[in-house]
């Protein structure tokens, strides 16, 4: 097996500015990821830009050595641009933020959780070679679908917090943490499951159960054995499956484990849940932001704050509820055509099938051409060794156009768009030497065992109490939560999702350090300051 890291050129596809998506997808992509996210991705982005009216049209996506680069594609037609001043102008009289929420209530949300459970729940293993390939078929459409739905709420779901963002900061000059703080409590689903852990948790007190009660036993065993019990203790981890166990436990690629592939990620979880209870709220934070506000503006802060607290679980449910759990089930669906690959001497490990384009599966299933194996196995060799890819690819970036021009609730829109833009990838000034600097996101300070997790299976690896040190977060991240002590990420803002979960679950966070998992060595014991912004070496 090779032991240096592969190397490739980096080529731009074409003459423009391409960013490398380092928050969502630091590493390189599956093939069959790529092929169902697209074409569906361009195509929600560019509804919801259209449906609230911004200049900015869409980022288009390329790959370049599997690592997924975007660039910016602005509205350029005067007759589209019209229309998106009229929309942008609806957006704002209508609060239409307020219809896409009880759009997503009512009827998507619902609807992804109606078809991803039927997807789940198929016998996968009892279905013969095209009625499998029917069942792929069937889900490669809801990955598509799923990935879709994530982006038709991508404006949405944070258009109300700019807006928020960008007038609060202008009548208090307060910095964003302090702006964002209000928002803790607002985004239930970002704490992993909390509801059905939290009865996990009593459950386990009720009943004495603990560590000790499977001595000797495997995480998978004593995982198993729990779901297997006929009391309310097993009804209540059972529950906990259901909620998160075919969800991607890390990025939206199907390179990453399901939770349910962790076992003891997931059993530490369960175990910690026995310390957890129910939080208490405070308005404190939303107190102190009021107060620095003029008493003319406090009407419109109060409507504005209240509508970014009832947007804000939308950020996360969008990916829980859709694609983290469409391609959680395609992953599995992908690892049971590996398995019959295996079963027909053409493969030798199940997991080389997360390496096939679509074609290439259907072809090596139904026996016209056999499985491309030095293919796949160089695809998973190049997924496992890929230095860190450039950020940029072309000419160096220009900053945004001027809004000059622009009428007022277009450039309105476009305010609170970029507001949430610049605190989602926001990074700290460089920091050399043991104390490494970032952005303070989650007040407190915290001293443990950092856990350097670069690699989604590395979950395993994290123990009560760690310090979680990793690249970018995504909703996959927030099963773990249990686990954690604080949260280090080299990239991000205080609108980026490490800093989401941070708030919600009340642990020091700092992000956007350029330099935590270069410098930072696994097992090392740190402090992390997550109300100055910094981590140190101990």
């Amino acid at each position: 097996m090779t032991t240096q890291p592969l190397t490739r050129a980096f080529t731009p596809p074409d003459a423009n500015t391409w960013k490398q998506d380092a928050a969502h997808s630091p590493r390189p992509l599956t093939r069959w990821k790529y092929e169902t996210f697209a074409e569906p991705f361009v195509r929600g982005f560019k509804e919801g830009t259209a449906r609230y009216g911004l200049m900015f049209d869409h980022l288009e996506p390329a790959v370049v050595n599997d690592f997924l680069y975007y660039r910016d594609r602005v509205v350029d037609d005067g007759a589209e641009a019209t229309r998106r001043f009229e929309a942008a102008k609806r957006a704002f009289e209508d609060k239409i933020w307020l219809e896409d929420l009880d759009r997503w209530d009512r009827e998507i949300k619902p609807d992804s959780i109606r078809r991803n459970r039927a997807l789940e729940t198929t016998p996968m293993r009892s279905l013969d070679t095209e009625g499998f390939i029917r069942h792929l078929e069937a889900v490669r459409e809801n990955t598509a679908e799923m990935v879709y739905r994530h982006h038709i709420f991508t404006v949405a779901s944070v258009f109300p917090v700019g807006h928020y963002l960008a007038h609060a900061a202008e009548w208090t000059k307060l910095d964003s943490g302090t702006l964002l703080a209000p928002l803790r409590g607002s985004s239930p689903v970002s704490l992993g499951a909390w509801d059905e852990l939290l009865e996990v948790g009593a459950r386990l007190r009720d009943s004495g159960v603990g560590p000790a009660s499977y001595p000797g036993m495997s995480a998978a065993d004593t995982l198993a054995a729990l779901r297997a019990r006929t009391d309310a203790l097993g009804a209540a981890v059972r529950a906990y499956f259901d909620a998160v166990g075919m969800r991607l436990a890390g990025s939206y690629d199907l390179g990453d484990p399901c939770a349910i592939e962790l076992p003891e990620m997931m059993l530490g979880a369960i175990w910690a849940s026995r310390e957890q209870s129910a939080r208490v709220e405070t308005d404190d934070a939303a107190t102190k932001v009021r107060t620095a506000v003029p008493a003319e503006h406090r009407a419109a802060f109060d409507e504005l704050l209240d509508h970014a607290r009832r947007i804000n679980r939308l950020r996360d449910e969008r990916g829980i509820y859709n694609d983290l759990w469409g391609n959680g089930i395609a992953r599995q669906t992908l690892l049971e055509a590996g398995r019959r690959l295996v079963a027909a001497g053409q493969i030798d490990d199940a997991a080389l099938a997360i390496e096939a384009t679509h074609d290439e599966l259907l072809a090596a299933l139904r026996g016209t051409t056999r499985a491309p194996v030095e293919a796949w196995r160089e695809r998973a060799e190049w997924r496992r060794t890929a230095p860190e890819a450039p950020l940029f690819l072309g000419p160096p970036p220009s900053p945004p156009p001027p809004p000059d021009g622009l009428p007022p609730h277009a450039l309105a829109a476009m305010r609170a768009f970029v507001t949430v833009l610049g605190e989602l990838f926001g990074s700290a000034p460089e920091s050399q030497g043991k104390t490494i600097l970032g952005r303070a996101v989650s007040p407190g300070t915290y001293t443990g065992r950092a856990r350097l997790i670069l690699d989604t299976a590395d979950m395993n690896r994290l123990a009560e109490g760690d310090v979680l040190v990793t690249t970018a977060t995504s909703a996959g991240f927030n099963v773990v939560l249990p686990l954690l002590g604080a949260i280090v990420t080299d990239r991000g803002g205080q609108l980026s999702h490490a800093a989401i979960v941070a708030r919600e679950y009340g642990i020091p966070a700092v992000v956007g350090t350029l330099r935590a998992t270069s410098t930072i060595p696994d097992g090392a014991r740190v402090e992390v300051d997550g109300t100055q912004g910094f981590v140190r070496l101990l």
